[in-house]
C-alpha cells in the first residue's frame, strides 16, 4: 500500500519527472506480466459462444429498450 508520504512527493514532481515514474512503472508491469505468460502451456480464455443466459439478457435489455422509444 502506498503511503501518504510517497505520494505527496509523487504529485510534487514536475511533469516529465511524472512522466518518467508512469514509464518506469509501466516498464516494470509490462515485464512482471510478461513472466506470467509460458509458452506451450494451456490457458483459459474466456468466449462469448454458449453463454446463454448473457444472450437472454441481451435480447430483454432490447426489447425494454424498445418498449421505451414507443411510449
Amino acid at each position: 500500500m502506498l503511503s501518504g508520504n510517497l505520494l505527496k512527493s509523487l504529485r510534487d514532481l514536475n511533469r516529465a519527472d511524472k512522466l518518467y515514474a508512469i514509464q518506469v512503472l509501466v516498464s516494470d508491469l509490462a515485464q512482471e506480466e510478461a513472466n506470467l505468460l509460458q509458452p506451450g502451456l494451456p490457458y483459459e480464455a474466456s468466449s462469448p459462444y454458449d453463454s446463454f443466459g448473457a444472450a437472454q439478457r441481451m435480447l430483454e435489455f432490447l426489447e425494454q429498450s424498445k418498449q421505451q422509444q414507443h411510449i
